[in-house]
């Protein structure tokens, strides 16, 4: 399963009263596969409030982008959640949308042992045919999914890939010991240069709302050997990768987007819009 270089977890558009703004949902997958060259987007994942979403919003966005798209690009559902049940309930219905792939999350707050999150991924993985990449957030959900675990679960033949935000020493060891077929991905948009250098696939990214264009020119660089360049982009970037999470998010990348245009509306509680102060540093990341 080749997801390409670049994907986008994608944000949920909202309206004025904060409910899914389903007219805005065609035109924003336009705008990134089109104008920010994303080869990839993930549907219900972090970025897009998939806490606050209902299992209903969820099928009708995940349904959506697959027929928007045209298969121009794969589409990803996060179908993850902390109950290995519901995790399953749900990875079931959204396989009949005709998804390419399923993004599942480590269980957050009820912190697992190893062997409980092997167990967990195992379970969801028997359960549908779908090609699965795990996604693994310490810094979110409160438990590191850890390399040798990851290396575990490779060996399931349909968990095909990792989206892990742990940091370059566990996509290290990750890809010392990941069998062939098994794709890794950074998850920071800051690490992007660093982790293909080391020899991830690419980058799970937020920024690519809104820089996508130009990551994928920095990634090109980086693979034609022409590393000054790429490095000389990474570090005209880096503001913008390091900026946008200024505020929790997804609201610093809404605000950045409705600077370029592409209106996505504000998010749902406990989230709060940008402050002033913080939409004028993110307006600066862009002058």
């Amino acid at each position: 399963m080749d997801f390409g270089r670049v994907v986008t977890a994608m944000v949920t558009p909202f309206d004025e009263r904060l409910q899914v703004n389903w007219s805005q949902v065609e035109p924003l997958i336009n705008y990134l596969i089109e104008e920010q060259q994303t080869d990839s987007l993930v549907i219900c994942g972090t970025t897009g409030e998939s806490p606050t979403l209902t299992e209903e919003e969820k099928l009708q966005l995940i349904e959506a982008a697959v027929r928007y798209a045209r298969g121009r690009c794969k589409i990803i559902a996060g179908t993850g959640s902390n109950d290995t049940a519901h995790t399953i309930h749900f990875s079931q219905k959204v396989e009949q949308l005709g998804v390419d792939a399923l993004l599942v999350v480590t269980p957050y707050y009820n912190r697992p042992s190893q062997e409980g999150l092997y167990q967990h991924y195992k379970a969801v993985a028997e359960a549908v045919n779908l090609p699965m990449m795990l996604y693994n957030v310490p810094g979110r959900s409160g438990i590191n999914l850890d390399a040798d675990t990851t290396l575990r679960l490779a060996e399931l033949p349909n968990i095909v890939a990792t989206k892990d935000c742990a940091g370059i020493d566990q996509l290290t060891r990750i890809l010392n010991g990941a069998p062939e077929g098994f794709v890794v991905y950074s998850g920071e948009d800051s690490h992007t240069l660093a982790a293909l250098a080391i020899g991830c696939q690419g980058i799970v990214s937020v920024a690519s709302h809104v820089i996508g264009k130009e990551m994928q020119s920095m990634i090109k660089y980086y693979l034609e050997g022409n590393i000054q360049q790429a490095g000389e982009l990474h570090r005209k970037l880096h503001p913008v990768f390091t900026g946008i999470f200024r505020a929790p998010s997804p609201a610093p990348i809404k605000h950045a987007l409705t600077l370029k245009g592409v209106h996505t509306g504000g998010v749902r509680l406990p989230l709060v819009p940008v402050s002033e102060q913080e939409g004028q540093f993110i307006q600066s990341l862009f002058e």
